[in-house]
């Protein structure tokens, strides 16, 4: 038997060894400070924007690269502002670089910023939801390299929610910050292939005119696990609030609470008027988190998705608490025009609200996806 034993272990041996590691984009400095120089550089960058246990702009400094400023997403460059609150210009202590915010009163990096550089470098941990923003500063600044005549690169990184093709596509009429492109709400594509969808599909101006390079992950699958390092915002800090965001997103367009002003964000719901089960919770004012979180300093009763299994997208949140809501003669969308914004299409909301089954609106998508993945197809850089 012992013999039997040994041959077994030497036929799964190989696939017991462990996968390569998985490597950022930032994590192959080889491959893009050759690009860098005698450059002067820009980087529109976050807490999530490190080379292993250092910050990018550290480490760019160390290694000697030119660095002139630094661009600041939603949650500013520290990740440390509340969802939606307006990021002031400032200066980082750390550094004494400047810092030029791209979420105050205008969206879109200023020209005469940019025509100061060579290189804009985008590294952002995303979570592969069309409504999360970090990429709507990416097509901002493409678009803004591309008229000042600045080369864009992308340190790619995974996407945590990458296995997924799904939800609606979006309608262009319902185009805003949070939601940019023709594109389905989980589109399965990381930050670097959607950045050369967005320039090859002419989605910026004068797309053709700019000079983007994309360095990709390692090792990398779509379809593999990855543990994001560095939560990418102060209310999505662990992986269950990640994977369960493309279906709780939704509920920012009710009176409902998302858990924000508590210590588990994106995994719970409630309301104050009924609930669903007993389990309760009380939004509090959270600094560098939630300010004035709906509902605060309320008891709130709903359910707790902290354990839950769940995988991809799914409306059943939706539509219980679309039932729930009519059983008592009260409006659950009262925001609608935002949540067709979010969903990128009016089309969701009338569904919910109409009783369709999940079936019957799942099954209404599926043209739009499958054109959407064959569209896709010449700017995916990992296997599908």
């Amino acid at each position: 038997m012992k013999w039997l034993l040994t041959l077994l272990l030497l036929i799964m041996a190989p696939l017991l060894a462990a996968r390569d590691p998985i490597l950022t984009g930032a994590e192959q400095p080889e491959r893009y400070l050759p690009l860098l120089a005698g450059k002067k550089v820009g980087l529109l960058v976050n807490q999530t924007s490190r080379v292993g246990e250092q910050h990018l702009v550290d480490f760019l400094l160390q290694q000697q690269v030119q660095v002139v400023g630094i661009f600041a997403p939603e949650h500013g460059f520290r990740g440390d502002a509340d969802a939606g609150a307006k990021v002031e210009d400032s200066r980082d202590a750390r550094t004494g670089l400047p810092i030029w915010s791209m979420y105050g009163a205008s969206k879109k990096p200023d020209l005469s910023l940019l025509q100061q550089l060579d290189v804009v470098i985008f590294d952002i941990q995303d979570v592969g939801v069309r409504y999360y923003t970090y990429i709507s500063s990416m097509h901002y600044m493409m678009e803004a390299a591309a008229a000042a005549g600045v080369a864009m690169l992308v340190l790619d990184r995974p996407n945590p929610n990458g296995a997924y093709l799904d939800g609606p596509v979006l309608e262009l009429k319902f185009q805003s910050f949070v939601g940019m492109h023709p594109i389905p709400l989980l589109h399965g594509m990381t930050v670097g292939e959607l950045a050369q969808m967005i320039k090859g599909e002419a989605w910026i101006a004068n797309a053709d005119k700019l000079q983007l390079t994309v360095i990709p992950n390692a090792n990398y699958q779509r379809e593999l696990p990855y543990e994001l390092p560095v939560p990418p915002s102060p209310n999505l800090p662990n992986s269950q609030a990640i994977k369960l965001y493309p279906s709780l997103g939704f509920f920012e367009a009710t009176p409902m609470s998302v858990g924000r002003g508590t210590p588990f964000p994106f995994q719970v719901l409630g309301y104050d008027q009924f609930a669903t089960d007993e389990f309760s919770f009380m939004p509090v004012s959270t600094p560098g988190a939630a300010l004035n979180p709906p509902l605060k300093d309320k008891q709130l009763y709903g359910e707790d998705l902290r354990q839950v299994a769940t995988d991809g997208l799914t409306l059943a949140y939706l539509m219980r608490w679309q039932q729930l809501f009519a059983s008592h003669a009260k409006v659950l969308f009262t925001a609608p025009d935002f949540m067709d914004k979010l969903a990128g299409t009016d089309k969701l909301r009338l569904q919910i609200e109409r009783g369709d089954s999940e079936q019957q609106i799942r099954d209404s998508w599926q043209g739009a996806l499958q054109r959407f993945k064959q569209q896709r197809q010449p700017y995916l850089l990992y296997p599908e």
